[in-house]
């Protein structure tokens, strides 16, 4: 094996064979920690360890998978044991190479959660993509291919997306992951940009409450020359249609998608609607500028998630800077205070338990409750009712008991914990995922959790050197 390579590099000369014999184990544990961490900080290089290929191949066999297929399952699976046979092949000469140690346990756990075999079909380490104008992941693959074939050197990166949603009282999640709680009453924009417009309509909750939540989503699909023209969704409460404003439910070229039914290909529109659930579930998809947004109606209010490459939000003039996903509240209308989400400790207002009397009450399928089961909550009573459906007290659990007992209304509990899946579903980056409320003692764990982190990095890059 090579000689290793460290960030701190004359360390070798600080370190006696006796004391790495003694803190070997404890060697061996922070390695382990060092998995989740930031290993390109700090790595161990053999010369003929090809990891970096396996990981590239499995990108590229992921990168284009997408939720709305059928067989994304199948695809994933098929791509991991691809990237387990890579790195079986060059195991012998990544044997001091922490990334390749973090693959393996990488694809350990990715095969464990979904539910994948060891043994079965793969998917080719150079997957054929058809060059098509109106499918972004295509465009943007071949502008890849194209700049390394004609500029030798030049790195053209792929694409970076980003998240927003919003949902609850309501709650907002920003391009940045900046989590915040705001009144916003009446119409604002979301999203604003070249491609794609977002407007959500905010009604108050609760009379004698500054609490508002969404009732009306307008999304506009601008028009994309030789793609598809522009098209209208709408959706409002106890109205989530199927289908654009003119009633058709697909525009555009038709494109390839990956992981059709039972691993094939097949073809869809360059903009298209699913409809998961009527009524309740609905995702959008435009294929043609890599965006997702899902809309769901739950209890009385709506919810929205959006995934979007980070070039095409940044296309926007100084006309259109009014944007929650982009920018964040207005800090006037922020009820959160720099991250603290602070809970009501008093009853809610008699407002709220007079609309007990008032509203009318429905049933749904999908509904925990029917929109007029108020009931004044107690703080204990609001997290316990939370745990139900979110184990993890992150910001969306805080979210969830901060609306319970702001508004009473059990159907937030449903909404918090599918703004969470939402999340999940479209969120690129899983190491993102969990925000704690500053303050809390969650928060804090986590913070020195990261320090320990750094900390374990730093005395790693002292030791590896001699593996």
């Amino acid at each position: 094996m090579g000689r290793a390579g460290c960030c701190c590099r004359g360390a070798e000369r600080l370190v006696s064979p006796s004391l790495v014999r003694r803190f070997r184990p404890l060697l061996l544990l922070i390695i382990a920690v060092c998995c989740g961490a930031q290993l390109g900080q700090c790595q161990v290089a053999t010369p003929h360890c090809h990891i970096q290929k396996c990981n590239t191949d499995f990108v590229s066999l992921t990168s284009h998978l997408s939720p709305a297929v059928d067989g994304l399952h199948t695809e994933f699976c098929k791509a991991l044991r691809s990237y387990s046979a890579c790195t079986q092949k060059t195991a012998k000469s990544c044997r001091g190479d922490l990334i390749f140690h973090a693959a393996m346990l990488g694809i350990t756990d990715l095969m464990s959660q979904r539910n994948c075999s060891r043994d079965g079909p793969t998917s080719s380490t150079r997957p054929e993509v058809q060059h098509e104008p109106c499918n972004y992941h295509s465009r943007t693959q071949h502008a890849h291919t194209h700049s390394h074939a004609h500029a030798p050197g030049h790195s053209h990166t792929r694409p970076v997306y980003l998240f927003c949603g919003l949902f609850g009282d309501p709650h907002l999640r920003t391009f940045k992951d900046s989590f915040q709680t705001c009144k916003v009453e009446g119409a604002w924009p979301l999203i604003d940009n070249d491609y794609l417009s977002v407007q959500v309509t905010n009604v108050p909750v609760v009379p004698g409450s500054s609490a508002t939540a969404t009732n009306k989503i307008t999304i506009i699909f601008k028009p994309y020359e030789g793609c598809t023209d522009q098209r209208v969704y709408q959706a409002v409460t106890d109205n989530l249609p199927a289908a654009f404003d003119d009633g058709t439910v697909s525009s555009g070229e038709p494109i390839h998608i990956s992981a059709g039914a039972k691993g094939a290909t097949g073809k869809v529109r360059a903009l298209w609607i699913s409809e998961r659930s009527p009524g309740h579930h609905v995702e959008l998809y435009a294929g043609y500028i890599g965006v997702t947004v899902i809309v769901r109606q739950l209890g009385r209010y709506l919810t929205m998630a959006v995934r979007i490459p980070e070039e095409l939000a940044q296309a926007y003039d100084s006309t259109q800077d009014l944007q929650l996903c982009l920018n964040g509240c207005p800090g006037g209308e922020r009820i959160d205070k720099a991250g603290h989400l602070p809970l009501p400790l008093s009853p809610p207002p008699l407002g709220l338990q007079l609309q007990q009397l008032r509203r009318p009450s429905y049933s749904s399928q999908t509904q925990e409750s029917p929109y007029g089961a108020t009931q004044v909550f107690s703080v204990e009573g609001a997290k316990q009712r939370c745990r139900e459906q979110l184990e993890v007290q992150d910001i969306y659990f805080h979210s969830c008991v901060f609306d319970l007992l702001t508004t009473g209304d059990a159907n937030f509990t449903v909404a918090a914990y599918s703004a969470q899946k939402d999340m999940e579903s479209l969120h690129p980056h899983q190491g993102r995922w969990r925000i704690y409320p500053r303050g809390s003692a969650i928060s804090t764990l986590h913070s020195d959790s990261q320090h320990i982190k750094q900390l374990s990095l730093l005395l790693l890059c002292f030791l590896s050197v001699v593996l």
